[in-house]
């Protein structure tokens, strides 16, 4: 059975590794989540992709055999669909007894204060995250959105950005290599021609999530779950 929110939601992260999340973002992607014999750490359901398979979607949650974040993707971060603040937040809301994080962009957080409110009360974790498709910003600005992010007590602080550039991938592993030692955990990751390098390479440096596929990939230089458990082999014992 799917798990809902844990009285600690950090307790799933591991003290050693990466924690590994399947994406769903297709009813393809959820029937192959259903049928995992060996399911990653957690399972993210994309609900802004998942509008049209909201019904399987319900039918999928006692058979989903790991914990669940929520995200209903705002469109200016690679959201589907769209869709307007107040139809996100109605998928959240949804599926929210189910969700053991739920993943806000930094942008939303002003037009979802309620449902945040709603999200520590039900003691669910929050993901506070952005997500550039363009470029990596320089370290000063990301060093700025982070601490941003930090001022709403997130669980976790994640960061995606474009990374086609030995220059952009670079910035990304600093910025993290310098602020992984802060009060929140961050996840990194890249997204394009190094994204695959950089999510392998982040993982290994301890990013606290590595988003994984479930098959096709769901944003250029996105690792499948199998292509990250073979890339661990040789870094963690």
């Amino acid at each position: 059975m799917a798990l809902g929110a844990l009285d600690n939601p950090m307790a799933l992260l591991k003290p050693s590794a990466s924690c590994l999340v399947g994406v769903i973002a297709s009813s393809t992607a959820l029937a192959r989540a259903v049928c995992s014999r060996r399911p990653p750490d957690l399972f993210e359901l994309r609900l802004d992709a998942l509008r049209r398979f909201l019904d399987q979607v319900e039918t999928a949650m006692s058979k989903l055999h790991a914990p669940l974040i929520l995200t209903a993707r705002h469109p200016r971060e690679g959201g589907l669909g769209q869709l307007r603040s107040g139809q996100r937040e109605a998928l959240l809301r949804r599926f929210l007894e189910h969700a053991t994080l739920v993943d806000l962009e930094l942008r939303s957080v002003r037009q979802m204060k309620v449902l945040m409110d709603e999200i520590r009360r039900r003691q669910i974790g929050l993901i506070i995250s952005h997500h550039d498709l363009r470029d990596t910003p320089s370290r000063d600005e990301l060093r700025r959105l982070t601490n941003s992010a930090a001022a709403h007590q997130p669980a976790i602080i994640k960061i995606a950005s474009r990374t086609d550039t030995p220059d952009q991938l670079e910035r990304l592993v600093s910025f993290f290599a310098e602020t992984n030692r802060s009060d929140f955990p961050i996840a990194a990751m890249g997204i394009g021609s190094l994204g695959l390098e950089s999510r392998c390479l982040l993982d290994r440096l301890g990013s606290a999530l590595t988003y994984v596929s479930l098959g096709e990939a769901n944003v250029p230089g996105q690792a499948t779950l199998g292509q990250l458990r073979r890339a661990r082999r040789a870094y963690i014992k």
